[in-house]
């Protein structure tokens, strides 16, 4: 599937990241925590993780019977079916209007052709080989775009970040035409701490916001420029991941929404592009991770066509809920994707990609989390997102943050669960994107209670906390949780650790070999669940309100959203 290809680097990424990890210890946690966080007492008397139901759960969804969860196959129709009469038989309601499902729209744009970028200046053309130098395709729902003579402005890292007092379209009119822009951010080219977050990524350097902020700004075309450090993954990823279909929500304003072509093109190509224009690409480069860089006019154009179809589909999320007794109207939400990537008779052996890490483990999770909490009443509603088409780009949790059955403005926080590792119990817990919310300080306190310690991931810059679905609720502002236990195995040492997870990379990860094993050590993941639980527990009662740390890009959301409590 496309984002399986194009995506599949990050995550396998993330994978790497614990294999690399060198387990920085954070300290100081107290003082990163707000001081004014009052979240509720833990309640040690809590209703335990039953863990052979949580088995018996992923052996269910991770069943040939299920045929690897695909959307809009008998394999959801099964999924879903599973889901909602184990919410129920737990004593949840449905979490949207009373229904436990929600419809989310899905079409898949397939470019059939597509001729090469062509650059021209003058006399002087330049034409790019899609694949090997360029790929280029339109989100737009429409059979065919044209593009013809579209005007080439270098907006470098093209971000308008109020927060950081950066805007690269400042005074500058795109309407009909194509900005070509870097990727990642400044403070990444630079090092430097004073800009954004240094080598840190920030939301502003993904590739997904650029082409989002050239569309708000009315651009025809947005093109942006791969390089393989700063993106995260080389070339091949981006060529081969941006052909076939490339699936997408429909939304009435699809095409208003998105510019009409995007596209990237390699290094080597910007570099004969920028020359033959009588550009330097390498002193633009530099300049524009500078205060005050000013977008340069190209004098070219850029030519390109491109021929689509189309296919409709519908999928579903489905939403639970445990509401509140004091404040039913403020929830705590957990999520996770059910979706996998379905059948394939190409594929050696049965071809059923069943996704038992992948994410039968975090889907049986809300399920037990579900069960446990029920057990007891809450000041705050509990809310059970399972979404769908996580793995074509984050669809399903795309479609609930823009139509939230629950006001996102009185979510107090979200954590999100997405392929727990079944290699048994660690000290570690790794928090992806540390150092962006108060979340962090009431899961600091509860993993210290299980003797435990919270490790940052080492690669920061690679922005893997913009690649799950709790993005997708952060952009709403909502305060959300990524964390994944670590590699230091509490009894054979990080050395097994990092051996167990080698092996889940380069054996099952995203292979029809992702299955449950009679050799998987649950230990582990009830270790998890029971902090998850924790979190959770105090969050939904309390009346405590978590934001984002001061210079964090979705804390300006969170604060106009007090205004709604």
């Amino acid at each position: 599937m496309p984002w399986g290809k194009r995506e599949a680097m990050g995550k396998i990424q993330v994978h790497k990241m614990m294999l690399a990890m060198a387990a920085l210890s954070l300290t100081g946690l107290s003082a990163c925590s707000a001081s004014t966080m009052q979240p509720a007492t833990p309640d040690r008397a809590l209703p335990v993780v039953d863990i052979n139901a949580y088995q018996r759960d992923v052996e269910v969804l991770a069943s040939d019977q299920f045929g690897g969860r695909e959307p809009s196959t008998a394999g959801e129709i099964k999924t879903i079916d599973f889901l909602v009469d184990s919410f129920k038989a737990a004593g949840l309601v449905g979490g949207n209007n009373g229904s436990f499902l929600q419809d989310v729209p899905l079409v898949a744009i397939t470019a059939e052709s597509a001729t090469p970028l062509q650059f021209r200046s003058g006399d002087t053309e330049v034409t790019l080989e899609m694949g090997r130098e360029a790929v280029a395709w339109t989100k737009r729902v429409t059979d065919e775009v044209n593009v013809v003579s579209s005007d080439l402005v270098f907006v470098g890292y093209g971000i308008v970040a109020p927060e950081y007092g950066w805007n690269d379209y400042a005074g500058l009119d795109v309407a009909g035409k194509t900005v070509v822009i870097l990727v990642n951010d400044p403070g990444f080219a630079t090092g430097d701490d004073a800009l954004f977050r240094g080598r840190a990524m920030t939301y502003y350097g993904r590739w997904t916001y650029k082409y989002e902020e050239a569309a708000r700004q009315g651009a025809t075309g947005a093109i942006v420029i791969h390089e393989t450090e700063a993106a995260g993954y080389p070339w091949t990823v981006v060529a081969g991941g941006w052909t076939g279909a490339q699936y997408d929500l429909e939304r009435a304003d699809n095409n208003a929404g998105r510019a009409v072509f995007e596209g990237w093109i390699s290094t080597g190509a910007a570099r004969r592009l920028f020359s033959a224009f009588g550009h330097d690409l390498g002193a633009l480069t530099e300049r524009a991770a500078r205060t005050g860089f000013k977008p340069v006019t190209m004098n070219g154009t850029v030519n390109v066509s491109i021929q689509n179809s189309l296919q409709r589909s519908k999928s579903r999320n489905v939403i639970a809920m445990l509401p509140g007794t004091v404040a039913a109207d403020e929830t705590v939400a957990f999520s996770a994707h059910w979706d996998h990537l379905g059948t394939k008779t190409s594929t050696r052996g049965d071809g059923i990609f069943n996704g038992a890490v992948d994410n039968a483990t975090g889907t049986a999770a809300l399920l037990e989390m579900a069960r446990v909490m029920a057990q007891r009443e809450h000041r705050r509603s509990v809310l059970f997102v399972a979404v769908t088409a996580e793995e074509s780009g984050l669809l399903g949790s795309a479609w609930f943050a823009d139509n939230p059955t629950v006001s996102l403005g009185k979510m107090a926080g979200l954590i999100n669960i997405d392929a727990m590792q079944p290699n048994g119990p660690t000290n570690d817990v790794v928090v992806i994107g540390y150092g962006s919310s108060e979340l962090e300080g009431i899961l600091g306190a509860a993993a210290d209670r299980q003797g435990r310690k919270l490790v940052v991931e080492p690669t920061p810059e690679k922005g893997f906390f913009y690649r799950s679905d709790h993005f997708n609720f952060a952009k709403q502002g909502v305060p959300v949780l990524y964390a994944k236990a670590g590699v230091e195995h509490q009894e054979n040492g990080s050395d097994y650790g990092l051996k167990k997870a080698a092996e889940y990379v380069s054996q099952r990860y995203h292979s029809p070999a992702d299955e449950v094993s009679e050799n998987w050590d649950w230990r582990g993941i009830e270790q998890d669940l029971t902090l998850y639980l924790e979190v959770a527990q105090q969050l939904a009662n309390s009346a405590y309100w978590p934001n984002w740390y001061v210079g964090n890009e979705f804390k300006a959301k969170r604060d106009l959203s007090a205004d709604q409590r």
